[in-house]
């Protein structure tokens, strides 16, 4: 093996153990060639299986690749942006060009985390801006944050979104009679790890939660790290009470509540208030995948979306590689984050009336 001082890229052979690089986890037996990360980007990988090799521009295996971040702006402000980079170095979009889909069996899937857990800031993926970074969420000029509704502090899953798939606003359930909200399907991960914004995750379905936020669907799925240390119990979700339970009670709770201490009224859900199972969740997972395709195809009604892409063969919006690099460096420099106001620590005490 070589040890130039020079060499662009790090080999490691590791016999036995674990090495831990930032969020990735490499196994025994188990050889690694990567470049050194640029200052400003994080690297996020899922779990690495032997035999891998990762290249000065790629890091992948069979089941996942890797993605980097890269920050524009400074948080807590109107100007912060966390734009992607694909295994390749090529910036891509975290609602387009991650696939849904983590293994050829479609039976994992990959996440993006928009809110780590315990905390405040509604941070989405702008669907209206190029390349889709993610950025916070405003209203009325102001940055938004979700209110601490006692007990709950901040969010609490880490939660985010499912890429390539969209509730398609013209579309009306038939099951709960109300459109759709025009945006990426929303994803709840349950497990005990705080994910990282930005992380790139691959998780088990579970379930689904049909909420009905001011007429629109919006479902929120529910879902499991495949890391996690439960994951092998929970496979639907009876499982979540058995293993969890109360769980499901506070995530309906959450949800009803959370936009009440904003002078808006508690939300609604269809079925009763009751989760729907996995069977269930997969099909509304099928069927906003297919919505997105259309919409990639210029079969569905764009709106206000921007639907720019660099991986999507069959897309009517795709990009060049320098053209996705040039929104990125267009945004403004990274900078320090901005205190967050004092008023988000708060406590609101909400009494339910459901």
């Amino acid at each position: 093996m070589s040890h130039s001082r020079h060499m662009s890229a790090l080999r490691i052979l590791i016999i036995g153990g674990v090495l831990r690089v930032g969020s990735i986890s490499l196994r025994q037996n188990t050889a690694l060639s990567c470049p050194k990360p640029h200052w400003g980007e994080h690297l996020f990988k899922s779990k690495l299986t032997s035999p891998l090799l990762c290249s000065a521009s790629t890091l992948r295996t069979s089941a996942a690749m890797a993605y980097s971040v890269v920050e524009r702006g400074s948080p807590n402000s109107l100007e912060y942006r966390m734009f992607f980079k694909g295994p390749k170095g090529t910036v891509v979009s975290p609602f387009h060009d991650i696939p849904l889909y983590a293994n050829t069996e479609k039976t994992v899937f990959n996440m993006v985390v928009e809110v780590p857990r315990w905390t405040n800031a509604k941070m989405e993926i702008n669907t209206t801006e190029k390349m889709n970074p993610i950025k916070q969420d405003v209203k009325k000029g102001n940055l938004r944050y979700v209110k601490n509704c006692f007990p709950h502090h901040g969010y609490i899953w880490n939660y985010g979104a499912f890429p390539q798939t969209w509730e398609d606003p013209s579309h009306t359930d038939e099951n709960t009679k109300c459109k759709g909200d025009n945006d990426p399907l929303d994803v709840c991960e349950i497990g005990h790890r705080i994910a990282k914004q930005g992380d790139v995750i691959q998780v088990k379905v579970l379930g689904t939660l049909a909420l009905i936020d001011e007429g629109e669907t919006d479902w929120k799925i529910l879902v499991i790290d495949v890391k996690d240390p439960l994951a092998h119990k929970l496979n639907d979700i009876g499982d979540i009470e058995k293993e969890m339970p109360g769980f499901l009670q506070n995530t309906f709770h959450w949800f009803r509540i959370y936009k009440v201490p904003d002078g808006k009224p508690e939300n609604e859900f269809a079925f009763e208030s009751k989760p729907k199972d996995k069977a269930f969740a997969l099909n509304v997972i099928q069927q906003t995948h297919e919505q997105w395709q259309k919409l990639m195809q210029g079969k569905a009604d764009a709106g206000g979306l921007s639907c720019e892409n660099v991986n999507v063969a069959s897309s009517a919006h795709m990009i060049d590689a320098p053209t996705a690099e040039s929104i990125l460096e267009a945004a403004p420099p990274a900078g320090p984050a901005n205190d967050v106001p004092s008023s988000v620590d708060m406590w609101h005490f909400v009494e339910s009336k459901s």
